[in-house]
């Protein structure tokens, strides 16, 4: 009989134990075992709906009652229209090839020996993630498809949204006959709880932040158990002297507005000098149109003024934020050099878009700029998993090691070496 944890760290522990215990099946699964539970899940989110919502409800009643920023709730805002999206995108990762077994490279060397590079589940997936509800679930199918045992932890705000959506999964789980503990939510709602999970090397393969930039650096900095770092946004949209300027405006707009509260929103606009008398105008009016605040330099003052739109002069910590509401900065640049020296100096590495006809500006843009996702007359907000083909994502990594980018199946495993002989032995 199992024995109740007698503290917050080890009733953390408790659950990782569970969660590799459960790991140790998955990476067995066939890919029609993975891919009925996941259906079950799909279908579970949809039955649940009145209980998921009636459950966030509470959650953002209490965010909206202490204040919190509208662009934070939300992202904590469950509705049964975002539910149903949420559950379809389920379907989408159960329809998508399981990475578990895929060579990556496999070979004959000259002595016999035959070497595979196979891809396996990395085992036991942590997450850390603010108020997101919908991660959860993201999390949850994407390490399941990928064989991994999912432990999350969500924020406090969402505490009441994330139990119940776990719980609904893991009813799911045992319908389709899979370890219940496969997916879990890390008990506790304090700091302390974080970091048990973020101390639990040995029992946790990897860690995920998920979230704002101070979470991000509290994990990297304080965890023991390996992390991939994921990253906030400050995204530019540079806008060059060959760009077609309606092609620029519909770029810039659906990059600033189309969801303010998400990772991908264009922070800051960059314009070439010879084209911003023809293009802010245009740009400011659109933006003006959607309730945006320029932050801008001192030329770009004028042509706010012309349009009307709200402007308050651009400071460093404009250029540096991720504003998540309707604010952007913004500025004129000399050249495609001054736009590269000014993306180098604030950017955070997510992604960077260049609106352009000219194919040596995009080339050398491309060649210029050292982030996750680049877009090419296109908006920021497609450096999202689902848009790539991955189904959903477990979040979209800034860093250079193991996995850069929006995160799906392929980068939730590790990979093992199958090397096959027929009795060989090194001389």
């Amino acid at each position: 009989m199992t024995e109740t944890p007698t503290s917050e760290r080890e009733a953390v522990l408790d659950v990782a134990r569970r969660g590799r215990e459960a790991a140790v099946v998955l990476r067995t699964l066939t890919r029609t075992q993975k891919d009925t539970a996941l259906l079950a899940i799909a279908d579970a989110l949809d039955g649940a709906t009145a209980r998921i919502v009636a459950a966030n409800g509470g959650d953002v009643a209490r965010a909206q009652a202490t204040g919190t920023d509208p662009a934070i709730v939300d992202r904590l805002t469950l509705t049964p229209t975002r539910l149903a999206a949420i559950a379809d995108a389920v379907r989408d990762v159960a329809a998508l090839p399981d990475p578990v077994g895929e060579v990556v490279r496999g070979y004959t060397l000259p002595n016999g020996l035959t070497v595979r590079q196979v891809r396996v589940p990395l085992g036991v997936v942590g997450m850390v993630y603010e108020a997101r509800p919908n991660v959860t679930v993201d999390a949850a199918v994407l390490a399941l498809k990928s064989g991994n045992a999912a432990l999350l932890r969500g924020s406090s705000s969402a505490f009441d949204s994330n139990a119940v959506l776990v719980d609904v999964m893991r009813e799911a789980l045992v319908s389709a006959g899979l370890p219940v503990d496969a997916i879990a939510l890390v008990p506790g709602t304090t700091h302390e709880s974080v970091k048990h999970l973020m101390t639990a090397r040995g029992l946790v393969d990897v860690l995920i932040p998920r979230g704002g930039a101070s979470l991000i650096r509290t994990v990297v900095e304080g965890s023991t158990v390996p992390v991939i770092e994921t990253g906030v946004g400050n995204c530019h949209v540079y806008v060059d002297e060959h760009a077609d300027l309606d092609k620029a405006v519909a770029i810039l707009v659906n990059a600033k507005t189309q969801r303010v509260s998400v990772c991908n929103t264009a922070e800051t606009v960059l314009v070439h000098r010879a084209i911003a008398e023809a293009f802010l105008p245009k740009a400011f009016a659109a933006l003006r149109d959607r309730g945006v605040t320029i932050h801008g330099d001192p030329e770009t003052s004028n042509y706010a003024e012309t349009v009307g739109i709200d402007f308050v002069p651009v400071t460093d910590e404009d250029w540096a934020a991720e504003y998540y509401s309707l604010d952007i900065a913004a500025g004129i640049v000399e050249d495609l050099d001054g736009a590269l020296t000014h993306i180098r100096r604030w950017s955070t590495g997510h992604t960077e878009a260049i609106v352009s006809d000219s194919a040596s500006a995009i080339a050398a843009f491309i060649d210029g700029v050292d982030s996750a996702a680049i877009m090419v007359n296109a908006s920021t907000r497609f450096t999202d998993g689902g848009e790539f083909g991955f189904g959903a994502e477990i979040g979209i990594s800034t860093q250079k090691l193991h996995a850069r980018g929006p995160m799906g199946l392929a980068e939730l495993t590790s990979t093992t070496y199958i090397v096959t002989g027929d009795g060989h032995v090194r001389g």
